[in-house]
């Protein structure tokens, strides 16, 4: 700590700064979640307005993390452990977005199996019907379901995956900032 009541970690000037102001230090963690301090969450809502905030600012920003701690109440861990929970956090965020990316591509892969399987059989089985008022209805009918069947394995290759991977790039950058942690004037 230095005499301004900051921890050391540096934030390069260029840096797009998150704020979050705590009473305690010890807001910042669940407090619920039984894992060691060092592994443990971030409070869910303090980790939902650090992602939200990040969101807000340019894609190719560099992040900071400023957390304005009130009062300084007695913590397990220091300053420096802090910052490196909070950033293992976001890095466990990161793979676990990883991994339902990897789960949402398998899944789009096994839809798009089953949508042609079906398409194969529904105009297949089209062109066994014969011609005719009803057979032509029914062969027409059988068409476009066996197309509609591709629409959900389509929209998850086209579309889905998007979203996912902008999560995984911004936990990231998340877990890659510096997190510095400023005490009210009268602590520390």
């Amino acid at each position: 700590m230095n005499s301004q009541n900051t921890s050391i970690e540096a934030i390069p000037a260029n840096s797009s700064i998150i704020k979050v102001r705590l009473q305690e230090l010890n807001k910042l963690f669940d407090l619920m979640d039984p894992a060691p301090p060092y592994k443990q969450d971030l409070h869910p809502n303090v980790a939902e307005h650090i992602v939200e905030s990040a969101r807000e600012l340019p894609a190719k920003a560099l992040l900071a993390l400023v957390l304005h701690v009130d009062q300084a109440a007695p913590l397990a861990r220091s300053d420096h452990a802090v910052s490196d929970a909070t950033r293992a956090y976001f890095a466990h965020r990161s793979t676990q977005v990883q991994r339902k990316l990897r789960l949402h591509l398998r899944r789009g892969v096994i839809s798009l199996i089953i949508g042609l399987a079906f398409l194969a059989t529904t105009l297949t089985t089209s062109q066994l019907l014969g011609v005719g008022g009803f057979a032509t209805t029914l062969r027409h009918s059988l068409e476009i379901g066996g197309w509609v069947a591709l629409w959900r394995p389509m929209e998850m290759f086209l579309y889905d995956w998007w979203p996912i991977l902008g999560d995984k790039i911004l936990y990231r950058r998340l877990a890659r900032m510096p997190v510095q942690i400023k005490y009210s004037a009268n602590n520390r």
